[in-house]
């Protein structure tokens, strides 16, 4: 493929400062090394390297979104700043081709003394175009920011949400070849965020090239195709937005893991571990025969890269039944889903959860819960029955849960991702995931369009009356 097709093209990109004790050491930096180098000694360090970014290598094709997610630190702005020419990098090469919009740190390239009006024409101009043709694009960009009165005020009364209102505005009004957005749009309200959601999805359509960092996955995973996992200024995955953040989310549980456990050591272990030696082998065989389901490709080692956890528990087989018993992976309107849990314990411990939460074909989360919300709403008072959260769960034992609905889906294809978790209260305040199993099964929602009919993701069961 042609170079050309690429909008950014990074290659072993890293930004690197020096990071020095005192201001007495950077002084010490700038004055005693060149005078050493002129009498031809080895010059001395007063400073240390820091590496904020190192390696980073990616190519983004035009019309293609490319997320970027990491925790804070982790190099996310750095990266931004140097593809957008804001830093230059100290190795490594960044190529953009086209115009280029920006959406990295509120307010940015606005004059905080100049009404909201004239920051539209400077930013316009400053991109490139002409007065005339900012005055084509003004009256869009004034009722997609839809700031009333504020746009003739000075920028420095504005508030955050009535900032990124204004800069988003200009920003995707302007047309731009490529669209960078780095977490500006998490200060908007709501409806402001939904409307720019639904522009970014336009101008993608549009054949635009998105790079999008956000701590938001369900965003990510919607508007993104390809994204990259940053730790520590470190590619540690990059591939399809999907496996990207189930890394992020498997990175998330062990940090919070250590964190948790070097505040109270004693407790981390809340309920006591075995040696794999100890296992009965009743949950041995279990281990052992454990069904990935029919829809799941033999992979070697896929269940290792689908799955994370604390251990102790596993769930080693979800399946989909009909409301008589029979294994069904297709469902209509109406019908009742049944989902069954296999679960296998390598520990002695109550206070579990077992649960399921279910993702469309376009990764959106449809839906979560589990058999502590059920225990929620009986120590409620809202309901009756025995409580899981108490059942005490043996060394060896394999068991079962069934969570069931009736169908109220629409037309789509459906993942189900199920857990084992461990509630230190029957709230979800201080929850423990002792296994987590992405695309633990699949089923397929389908419409009798003879017989009922409805669009959208939910049947919200409308009447109609006259």
């Amino acid at each position: 493929m042609s170079s050309e097709e690429y909008s950014i093209e990074v290659s072993g990109l890293g930004k690197r400062y020096e990071v020095y004790d005192t201001p007495r050491e950077r002084l010490k930096e700038l004055v005693i090394p060149p005078l050493q180098r002129l009498v031809g000694a080895r010059p001395s360090r007063y400073g240390q390297e820091y590496w904020a970014l190192r390696d980073i290598s990616f190519r983004l094709k035009k019309g293609e979104s490319f997320g970027v997610v990491g925790r804070n630190g982790s190099g996310k702005s750095t990266l931004l700043q140097l593809i957008t020419g804001t830093l230059a990098p100290t190795e490594g090469s960044v190529v953009t081709r086209g115009r280029v919009a920006a959406l990295l740190e509120l307010g940015s390239g606005f004059n905080p003394e100049f009404s909201g009006r004239d920051n539209v024409y400077l930013n316009g101009m400053l991109l490139g175009f002409t007065r005339a043709e900012i005055d084509d694009r003004f009256d869009k960009i004034a009722a997609f920011a839809d700031i009333g009165p504020y746009l003739e005020q000075p920028v420095k009364t504005y508030s955050s949400g009535m900032l990124v209102r204004l800069a988003f505005a200009v920003q995707v009004q302007i047309e731009p070849d490529i669209l960078i957005v780095d977490e500006a749009l998490a200060v908007g309200d709501a409806l402001f965020q939904k409307r720019c959601f639904n522009r970014i999805e336009k101008l993608l359509s549009d054949g635009i090239s998105l790079l999008f960092v956000s701590h938001d996955q369900e965003s990510v995973r919607t508007l993104t195709h390809r994204a990259i996992l940053l730790k520590s200024g470190k590619d540690v995955a990059q591939g399809s937005s999907s496996d990207v953040l189930l890394a992020y989310r498997k990175l998330l549980h062990e940090e919070e893991s250590a964190y948790f456990s070097s505040l109270v050591p004693e407790q981390a272990p809340s309920a006591p571990a075995v040696e794999d030696d100890a296992i009965g082998a009743e949950a041995e065989a279990a281990l052992a025969e454990a069904d990935p389901g029919p829809e799941a490709p033999a992979v070697p080692g896929r269940t290792d890269r689908m799955s994370f956890g604390d251990g102790g528990m596993q769930v080693v087989n979800v399946q989909t039944f009909d409301r008589d018993g029979e294994r069904c992976a297709i469902f209509y309107p109406g019908d009742r889903i049944r989902i069954r849990v296999e679960c296998v314990s390598r520990i002695e411990s109550d206070n579990i959860n077992v649960s399921v939460r279910l993702r469309s074909r376009e990764g959106i989360k449809v839906y979560s819960w589990g058999t502590l919300n059920q225990d929620m709403s009986i120590l409620a008072g809202l309901s009756e029955g025995e409580l899981f959260w108490r059942r005490r769960i043996g060394i060896g034992e394999r068991f079962e849960v069934w969570l069931e609905c009736d169908c109220t889906l629409g037309v789509n294809l459906y993942e189900i991702q199920a857990a084992i978790s461990h509630e230190e209260s029957p709230d979800y305040t201080a929850q423990r995931i002792l296994h987590w199993r992405d695309e633990a099964a699949f089923f397929q929602v389908l419409m009798r369009q003879d017989e009922y009919f409805f669009g959208g993701m939910f049947d919200l069961r409308m009447e109609a009356k006259w």
